[in-house]
């Protein structure tokens, strides 16, 4: 945490997108160059506990999306102009061929779409306890929506980062990571102090694409990771995620993690992560 990166920005479909970049220590051996992607009403700096110790091995870029964070915002945005943001990051940061992609939630359901689309530029993609819909259940879409879409402002900083939750609501023992990312998703508008998305940006209709058929339908190599006590990836779901993504992806399920499994098990995570990484690069080797 005490690696804060650079940061860079780059102009994407008259958007403005921010990202922070680490690279290996001076003399390290690099394996390959990675892009990580938050969640839903996220920011970089979900990733940037964790991105130092990936960066032991690979150049690491963590974007904020349009509409979150430091980055600047559309009138609207699907997944195709979110695929295409990942694309521009990743040009931009220098990432190179066969850059790796590992999207969170939200993040990993706009990953899906760039592997339907352009997988076959990428290394691999690593989706993380993103809610895939199940079409046949009417009920599991208002299962896995937090609704975000809805600001308020507070008088103070203190008062607003008192608010801070994560969404949807679970507990986390390092409060210090809860900590060190809610200090960094406010920020002080007119009105007072507020979460840094966009309201628009956030609105349940964002789910409203066909990602279980992008899923189905990803280009190169997909692997998902989740976590075994999430409340948005449910146990009865997991065999429907490993037929679509087929026999060859890694599914892997990461025992006492909840849905921010990079906050309440981001060791384990960190390690998930590597090793599914080694198995791809040894398959190319």
């Amino acid at each position: 945490m005490a690696n804060p990166g650079s940061v860079h920005q780059v102009e994407n479909n008259g958007c403005r997108l921010q990202y922070m970049k680490w690279s290996p220590p001076e003399g390290h051996d690099v394996l390959g160059s990675m892009l990580l992607v938050h969640g839903g009403g996220g920011h970089g700096h979900w990733w940037s506990h964790l991105a130092p110790m990936l960066a032991q091995d690979y150049h690491v870029v963590a974007m904020d999306q349009a509409g979150m964070g430091d980055s600047g915002t559309r009138d609207e945005t699907d997944a195709r102009d979110r695929a295409h943001d990942m694309l521009a990051v990743i040009e931009h940061a220098n990432l190179g061929p066969g850059a790796f992609v590992v999207g969170h939630s939200f993040g990993g359901l706009m990953a899906m779409r760039l592997g339907q689309l352009h997988g076959d530029r990428l290394g691999g993609i690593i989706i993380a306890d993103s809610p895939v819909r199940n079409p046949d259940d009417p009920d599991d879409d208002k299962n896995r929506r937090p609704q975000m879409g809805n600001k308020r402002h507070y008088a103070d900083f203190d008062s607003a980062l008192a608010r801070f939750r994560l969404m949807p609501e679970q507990t986390c023992e390092n409060t210090f990571l809860v900590e060190h990312i809610g200090r960094r998703s406010i920020r002080q508008e007119p009105e007072g102090w507020t979460w840094k998305f966009d309201g628009g940006a956030m609105q349940n209709r964002r789910f409203g694409e066909p990602f279980h058929e992008y899923m189905a339908n990803m280009k190169g190599r997909r692997a998902f990771v989740y976590g075994e006590d999430s409340k948005l990836v449910r146990p009865e779901l997991v065999p429907r995620i490993k037929q679509l993504l087929g026999p060859e992806a890694p599914v892997v399920g990461i025992p006492k993690a909840q849905h921010h499994l990079i906050l309440d098990q981001p060791l384990a995570f960190v390690a998930t992560i590597r090793a599914i990484l080694a198995g791809w690069l040894t398959t190319d080797g």
